[in-house]
């Protein structure tokens, strides 16, 4: 490898959040478009992985039956009997539903995380942990702003 291959290689890699835009998704938009459809905050966690304010989202707090969508493309990413009060200050899960959810690597932080995103549209949700409750031991933080809560 040469200095030139080398350093084409090394400026590749830190373009990271491309990993995202090089997935097909069912549902695209350009960027002007979900700049309309959302607002400054949810295009912010939405479209460049950022994380909402602890303790910021009314969805942290629900507990009504129902279900909670992609704010990107509606599609249906968990049941309501799933939540739980993690006193993380973000609503948190300890499930999807099946085929709802992608995920990626996210070393961002330094460490290595995994990083949950709608498998439909791609919109960043949050990151998935191992301190959950049982069944599954996962705690599903999601960022409120990338939800939609439709009561049953």
């Amino acid at each position: 490898m040469n200095r030139r291959m080398f350093i084409a290689t090394a400026l590749a890699a830190t373009t990271a959040p491309a990993a995202l835009v090089a997935q097909q998704f069912e549902v695209t938009r350009t960027d002007a478009q979900w700049r309309a459809m959302l607002t400054q905050a949810e295009y912010n966690v939405m479209r460049r992985e950022g994380t909402e304010r602890a303790g910021s989202s009314p969805l942290d707090k629900n507990t009504a039956e129902g279900v909670y969508h992609c704010r990107g493309c509606d599609l249906a990413l968990y049941p309501s009997r799933t939540k739980f009060d993690s006193s993380t200050g973000w609503p948190s899960f300890y499930a999807s539903y099946e085929n709802a959810l992608g995920t990626k690597v996210d070393r961002k932080i330094g460490v290595a995380r995994t990083e949950l995103h709608c498998r439909r549209c791609g919109s960043h949700l949050g990151h998935v942990f191992n301190d959950g409750p049982p069944p599954t031991g996962q705690r599903h933080c999601i960022n409120g702003v990338s939800l939609v809560f439709r009561a049953a």
